[in-house]
Order: C-alpha cells, then structure tokens, then sequence
C-alpha cells in the first residue's frame, strides 16, 4: 500500500484527501459568485469579502480594479466559466466518493455532466484568453501563459480520461481524471496564496503575490494528483511489465540536465538584480526541492518493499520532474520572441508551466506503460492457451 501513516498510525493521505476536497467544495460557492460585482456592481462576492477581511481591502481593491475592462468585452464567457468551475469543484469529490464505493452507473452519469462542464467551462475561458491580449492579463503576460497552459491541460487531461474509459483502463482513467482535479485545483490554490502569502511578503500588491503563487502551483498540483494515484493502485506488481522503461542511467542523465538547467535558471534570477526576482526564484526553488525529496523517496522505499509498478511510476515522475527545468529553459527564447517579453517575464512564464507540462508527459509515459504491459499479458496468456486448445484438437 502506497500510503503515508504517522508513528501514530494516522494516514496522512486520507488526511490530505479531506483537506483538499474541503477545499474544492469551499472554493466552489466562491467561484460562482466571484464575478456578480462586474455584471452589478454592489453585488455581493464572498471571495473578495473574505480575502479583504484577512489582508485588507486596500489589497483587494487596488488588484479586482484592474480586471474592470479586460473583464467587460468577455463577462458572459467568464461568468460560464466562472460558475461552471465552481460546479467542477463539487462534482469532482462526487466522482472520486462514487469511483471508491463502486456506484458504476451513478459514477459514468456524474462523469458525462463532469466532461461536459470541463468542456463548456475552458471553452469559456478559451474565448476570455482570445479576447484579452498577454500585457492585459492580471499582473501581466506570464500569468496569461499560464491561464492558457492549464486549459490546454485540463481539456487534454479529461478528454484522456474518457479515452481510458471508453478502453476499459480504470487505473489510466483514474489518472487522467485526477490530474484534470488537479489542473482545476488551481484556482482555489491559488486564492488561498493571495491571502497566505502576504505574511510572509508584507507590503507587496496582490500582483506581486500572484507572479510568486503561480511559480509553484503547477508542480504543486501534479504532485497532489500523482500522490492520490499513487494512494489508489494498492498493485505491487502489474502483469506483463518487464523490466524498466527508467533504468538508473536515464535517471542520472535526466538528474544531471535538470541540475544544469537549474543553474542556469538561479543566475538568471539573480543576475536580474530586483528583489522580486529573488523572489520569484524562492517561490519556485523550495517546492520543488521538497517535491523531488519525496519523489526520491518514495521511489526507493517502493523498490525496497518490491513494489514494482509503484517504483516505476515514480521513476518516470522524477525523470519528467527532473526535466522540467530543461524544458523551461528551452521555452525562454521562444517566448521572448513570440510575445516580445523581458528576459525575467520569458523565464517566469516558463518556470511557471514546466513541471505541469512535464507532469503531464510523465502521467501519459505511465499509460502507455500500462497499455504496454497489458498487450504483453494478453498476448502470453494467448501463446499459453493455444498449444492446450490444439491438443484438445487432436
């Protein structure tokens, strides 16, 4: 069992699973009402009353002005996709309760309403991103990258998920279906930044907070969605896989490339000179450092315990973690170019999507791994059958 349990037995998993959840849920009245006060002014917004209660409302109010205009010429997009999101917060818990207690019909009748609002939502979303160009996105053109990187992702991830189903790969469907969770997750994640974060970066506007919250929050909710896999395939062994698709030599290579990179991507914060830099580099740095800590060992208790197919997925995990910096590195140039950004915007852009893109790669290397095995199983169980088959014959 690929679980966390305490000195006191308590499971901390099942622990962060409620915590999470209760976040979703709490998050989605949130999310519904967030944008009345731009349709009717005065209209109430739980979010934006909260938020100022526990930081202040000059905060609040200096950053929910700027989204006045780039919100008015895509309102009725944003409010579908605004209220749509809040019902993907609670439907998601419901398909998780529903997929654990083994409710078949209730849980593929959730998942068509599930598909469909994801669907409807980005699309939504997709029509506010067309319409608004990267300079006017809250607090700029790296968060515009962003925005548009998660809903490639999320569309990609649940249309992934139905594929699985539709193939009969519970394991892989399940996969898809949490990391699309985790995309969505986001958005409360990352609320709950704009008013934790202040504490630790006093005197900074609401801005400021989101271009540090959004360095981490990709890698933050791949990890979340790889954990909760993980936390759900009890199967130490899968039939039909052989030996490693990630022998240790593609590990030390990946390790080596993305400590490189890293190098790379630390001077150039710092040769910026700005304090915001720096920071933008510790908000990036810390998780990450922490998320391949426990990567790594994970991977070495799984192998320890012989849990094959639990050390597999994490060693594809790490590789992909490991390269996220690479690939971050490689997108600067192109977004400089492409959307004539500073070299400080490009790199935050590109940090800020790396380990979610490259999350992305790993959970479909693990489906194909899994396809894989199973095709191998199927074709050995037909070689062991026919020889029986034609003895009955003769």
């Amino acid at each position: 069992m690929d679980r966390l349990r305490g000195s006191t037995g308590t499971n901390w998993g099942r622990v962060a699973a409620i915590v999470v959840l209760a976040l979703g849920v709490g998050y989605a009245p949130i999310a519904m009402t967030e944008l009345w006060p731009y349709a009717h002014p005065g209209a109430p917004a739980i979010g934006e009353s909260l938020l100022a209660r526990l930081t202040s409302p000059r905060y609040v109010a200096d950053a929910f002005a700027t989204r006045i205009k780039p919100y008015d010429h895509s309102l009725a997009a944003m409010i579908v996709h605004s209220v749509l999101g809040g019902l993907l917060m609670l439907l998601g818990p419901l398909q998780l309760l529903t997929a654990v207690r083994r409710r078949a019909r209730l849980h593929r009748a959730l998942g068509v309403v599930y598909a469909v609002a994801v669907y409807v939502s980005m699309a939504g979303a997709a029509l506010y991103l067309l319409r608004t160009v990267p300079r006017d996105a809250f607090s700029g053109p790296a968060f515009w990258i962003v925005l548009a990187t998660i809903l490639v992702g999320t569309v990609f991830s649940v249309t992934f998920g139905i594929v699985a189903a539709v193939r009969r790969m519970p394991d892989i469907h399940q996969r898809w279906m949490l990391l699309c969770y985790g995309f969505l997750m986001t958005a409360p994640l990352l609320r709950l930044e704009w008013g934790a974060l202040p504490v630790l970066f006093p005197g900074l506007s609401m801005a400021e907070i989101n271009q540090i919250a959004v360095m981490h929050l990709g890698s933050v909710v791949a990890f979340g969605a790889l954990v909760a896999s993980r936390g759900l395939d009890r199967r130490a062994k899968v039939s039909g896989m052989g030996g490693s698709w990630v022998p240790w030599w593609v590990l030390a290579g990946a390790g080596l490339a993305g400590t490189a990179a890293l190098g790379w991507i630390a001077d150039s914060f710092l040769t910026a000179g700005d304090a915001q830099s720096h920071r933008l580099l510790l908000g990036y740095l810390v998780p990450f450092a922490a998320t391949a800590a426990v990567m790594v060992w994970r991977m070495r208790r799984a192998g320890t315990e012989g849990r094959l197919w639990a050390r597999e997925e994490w060693r594809i995990h790490l590789v992909a973690l490991s390269l996220a910096p690479v690939f971050s590195a490689v997108c600067v140039l192109p977004f400089e170019r492409a959307f004539g950004l500073d070299r400080v915007t490009a790199l935050s852009a590109a940090v800020a999507i790396g380990c979610g893109v490259l999350a992305f790669w790993a959970t479909t290397v693990t489906a194909l791994r899994a396809l894989v095995a199973r095709e191998t199983a199927s074709r050995s169980t037909t070689v062991a059958v026919a020889p029986g088959q034609a003895a009955q014959a003769r």
